[in-house]
């Protein structure tokens, strides 16, 4: 696919002229200078779920073969080349967003916008520093990121109704009476004690399950287990995209295709099948041979999800920490106290030394 050049909205203030942002918790934009503020266009549109029998029909290219955007300032006219849906003008910080109905991508259906900004992140950045256990005393004057950008995440979404059949095992626990010697003032004496056993049944059966927006992450940029700390999102919150969201924001477009992103759906689903099997088949314990899941009305779409992606100085090192945009839940690095751990760890052995003197003495 060759280039094409994308000439976005220029996010010019009505009242003076300069820039205007996506202002976090609102639905508005808002100009950083003179504080004016105008409606995002078309905001309350529907969101909408996508069959995915019709998106394996398509002819589509992957994505890894798909050429960047180009995109042409407002501000400056400079042209640049981006794999990102959105970002800032290099030369002089204009918001940039492409246009997402052009290409082979799949344009994304819905977005959560950012609820916290950046003085939020500061809060929530300066309260995780504070509760860090280990942690050297001076993290907790931390509250300022080094470096800071707000960006949205693709990730796909899935709904799906499952049936699945299931072969396994129902396990009933029983009492048996056990005879055991033991040697008293040198002599055996045999004794009886109660021993728990479980008998095994044969068990099959059918479980089903309807799966609504099943979340997988649809980029490669920061880790899955990563991003699946930042869980909950509030899904049910997102709203129809519309670039308005972006302005002022970096966007990562997705490279991870809907494909694979189903597989891994499925394999999200399977923990959650099972136990299923394991509540129909009852008893005290149970155990699950196979399960064959027929999956249908399969739905996806691509939403974009909002996280602050943050870098903060401590003792000469950096450290990436990632903000649910939505939340305000932290996940990331930390320093730990060498002298704080070395002192629990004191401290445990002291209290086990007590402990056994103690129990010593006693006897």
């Amino acid at each position: 696919m060759s280039d094409t050049a994308v000439s976005p909205p220029s996010y010019r203030c009505g009242g003076c002229g300069a820039r205007v942002e996506y202002a976090p918790g609102t639905t508005v934009l808002s100009c950083p200078y003179c504080g004016h503020r105008q409606e995002i266009a078309g905001a309350g549109r529907e969101v909408r779920e996508h069959a995915y029998a019709e998106l394996v029909a398509l002819p589509r290219k992957p994505a890894a073969s798909v050429g960047a955007h180009t995109f042409v300032c407002p501000g400056c006219g400079a042209r640049t080349e981006s794999d990102a849906l959105a970002q800032r003008c290099q030369f002089c910080t204009a918001p940039l967003v492409a246009d997402t109905e052009a290409g082979d991508l799949i344009a994304p259906e819905a977005v959560l916008p950012f609820a916290v900004d950046r003085t939020g992140v500061r809060t929530a950045l300066g309260r995780w520093c504070g509760s860090r256990w280990f942690a050297p005393n001076t993290l907790k004057r931390v509250s300022e990121a080094e470096t800071l950008k707000g960006t949205y995440l693709p990730h796909w979404t899935f709904d799906a109704r499952t049936v699945s059949a299931y072969r396994g095992q129902r396990g009933e626990y029983y009492w048996d009476t056990e005879t055991y010697m033991v040697t008293v003032e040198g002599r055996q004496e045999m004794r009886t004690r109660q021993v728990r056993r479980t008998r095994w049944y044969p068990a099959s059966g059918t479980v089903r399950r309807d799966f609504d927006d099943v979340l997988v992450p649809a980029t490669t940029h920061l880790p899955g287990k990563q991003l699946d700390q930042l869980d909950p999102w509030p899904l049910t919150e997102a709203v129809a995209y519309h670039g308005d969201y972006l302005a002022g924001y970096h966007a990562l477009r997705y490279d991870i295709e809907p494909e694979p992103g189903l597989v891994e759906a499925k394999a999200r689903m399977a923990p959650v099948i099972e136990r299923d099997c394991r509540s129909d088949i009852g008893g005290d314990e149970q155990r699950v041979a196979a399960v064959d899941t027929r999956y249908s009305e399969v739905t996806y779409k691509l939403v974009l999800l909002p996280v602050w992606i943050a870098a903060y100085l401590h003792a000469g090192r950096s450290y990436q920490v990632v903000v649910n945009g939505r939340t305000g839940e932290v996940i990331g690095e930390r320093p730990y106290s060498a002298a704080k751990i070395t002192a629990a760890v004191l401290a445990a052995v002291a209290l086990v030394a007590a402990l056994v003197v103690a129990y010593l003495m006693s006897r």
